[in-house]
């Protein structure tokens, strides 16, 4: 279970980055704010109302894009990913590093990914 479910973010992976920060930009007037990304590359991030917008540049599978982020609040990310794989829900991928903190990809029984992501201040 997630412990009270609050998204957080939706991630698209895009074909290129800077047609989708053009778009963004010119068509719905979002700030998405340019940052770099491990690979040399860039990645963006901004806010929608209350919740953030992420674009990294790749390819993405039917099904996955754009991926729901549930923002665990308090932390516990390890407890929650073994309690839905305790559930039988399937983790696509497990805890890993993820930008500011952590986070785990899972597929609802249609293959829809979802993922949850904590701050790294907060206890694993």
């Amino acid at each position: 279970m997630i412990p009270n479910p609050r998204v957080g973010a939706v991630v698209f992976m895009v074909k290129d980055i800077e047609r989708s920060h053009a778009f963004y930009r010119d068509a719905f007037g979002l700030n998405l704010e340019r940052l770099p990304g491990e690979d040399g590359g860039t990645w963006l991030m901004g806010k929608a109302g209350e919740i953030s917008v992420i674009c990294f540049e790749g390819e993405a599978q039917p099904g996955q894009s754009p991926i729901v982020v549930f923002e665990l609040q308090d932390g516990g990310i390890d407890s929650v990913a073994e309690a839905l794989a305790g559930k039988g829900v399937q983790v696509v991928t497990p805890v890993s590093e993820a930008p500011g903190g952590f986070s785990f990809d899972f597929a609802d029984p249609d293959g829809h990914v979802w993922s949850c992501w904590q701050s790294q201040e907060k206890p694993r």
